[in-house]
């Protein structure tokens, strides 16, 4: 009688089946500006930036026929991602004995348990790189470029964003303590100047815990919540996912208000001393179009095949991997991705810090 064919769990096509099925994580960042994604068999990704221009098209006499109207500036960039690969280690205790949160008189056996681990550390494992991608995507758009400080690494990717504000230290211009002008006024003003140089409506504002305080309590700003202004403004907090709160919008701009009050554990600029910090620093905001073009593109993985002892490229966003090492006896699980977010309209937001 011929046996059937047994599949491994630790096969290859076996975890990137319980990948898949994983219930997905939303991020705020990630998810509002930087939603296309692109994956590619190469570990360079090509990356094109542009500028468009508002050149009109020219007069020409009907004698001398048409002209050549230059095209928008762009320039294409070559960029290796940098690689994220998390392990989780699982040892024989770890299948063989009952588990937290498991009944005391569980009949599980060492193969369930063993599914049930990989299952639960390949979710931890994904978290954990969304929660990467949520933090470079936040980079990307508040600093314009990406910090990558970590094991035999230290790297700086730098997308040469200039559109940045600072009233902080103008004493009569920054939004706590200042009298020049209404926070209102600066909104238009900005919102303007990315529709003159980035071509783009901002349709989106992000602000800092404090700043959103801060606006919220401006007596210019409460003015304009008056019911004869309802059409100007209408501020109505509501929760949201991800410690994300919808403020409201400002009808003349189009302009919807979110304050996002996110945090990272910040452990490689001082390892001994790990802080938590703001995904928006304090004192800052984003104007962005939800609109413009941003992409999440993925580089190729490449890893030994222990098996085969031959190396292999992968294509993919998330790369579910296995080894064993000896003395003592363990099995790693490893997930590897390769990610950058790329902003390929340079112009399209303006960061502002405001105190």
């Amino acid at each position: 009688m011929k046996m059937p064919n047994t599949v491994s769990i630790y096969e290859p096509r076996t975890m990137m089946g319980v990948i898949k099925k994983l219930p997905p994580v939303h991020t705020f960042f990630r998810d509002t500006f930087f939603h296309n994604t692109r994956t590619f068999v190469t570990e360079k990704v090509d990356i094109d930036f542009w500028k468009g221009n508002r050149a009109m098209a020219p007069f020409v006499s009907r004698m001398v026929g048409g002209q050549i109207m230059p095209g928008s500036g762009y320039e294409t960039d070559s960029y290796t991602p940098p690689l994220i690969a998390p392990d989780k280690v699982t040892t024989v205790d770890d299948i063989i004995n009952r588990q937290p949160g498991e009944n005391l008189y569980s009949e599980r056996t060492p193969a369930q348990r063993a599914i049930i681990k990989m299952r639960d550390d390949f979710a931890e494992l994904r978290d954990g790189i969304i929660r990467r991608e949520e933090w470079m995507c936040a980079q990307t758009m508040l600093g314009g470029k990406i910090m990558v400080v970590g094991k035999g690494v230290a790297d700086v990717i730098d997308f040469g964003f200039t559109n940045k504000i600072d009233i902080s230290k103008d004493a009569k211009q920054k939004w706590k303590g200042g009298s020049a002008q209404s926070k209102y006024d600066n909104l238009v003003e900005w919102h303007e100047r990315v529709q003159k140089e980035g071509f783009t409506n901002c349709n989106i504002c992000i602000m800092a815990s404090d700043v959103a305080a801060e606006f919220i309590k401006d007596e210019s700003i409460q003015k304009m919540l008056d019911v004869k202004n309802y059409a100007l403004a209408v501020i109505r907090p509501e929760k949201k996912e991800n410690n994300v709160t919808y403020i409201g919008t400002i009808h003349e701009l189009g302009l919807d208000i979110y304050k996002y009050n996110e945090w990272y554990l910040d452990n490689w600029t001082n390892p001994a001393k790990p802080v938590q910090l703001p995904m928006v620093p304090f004192g800052t905001l984003l104007l962005a179009s939800t609109n413009a073009r941003y992409s999440r593109l993925y580089g190729a993985i490449n890893r030994l095949d222990q098996k085969t002892e031959k190396w292999e490229t992968v294509e993919g966003s998330l790369v579910p991997d296995t080894f064993i090492k000896k003395r003592p006896d363990r099995r790693f699980l490893s997930l590897q991705s390769a990610p950058i977010p790329v902003p390929h309209e340079v112009d399209s937001w303006l960061v502002a810090k405001v105190f």
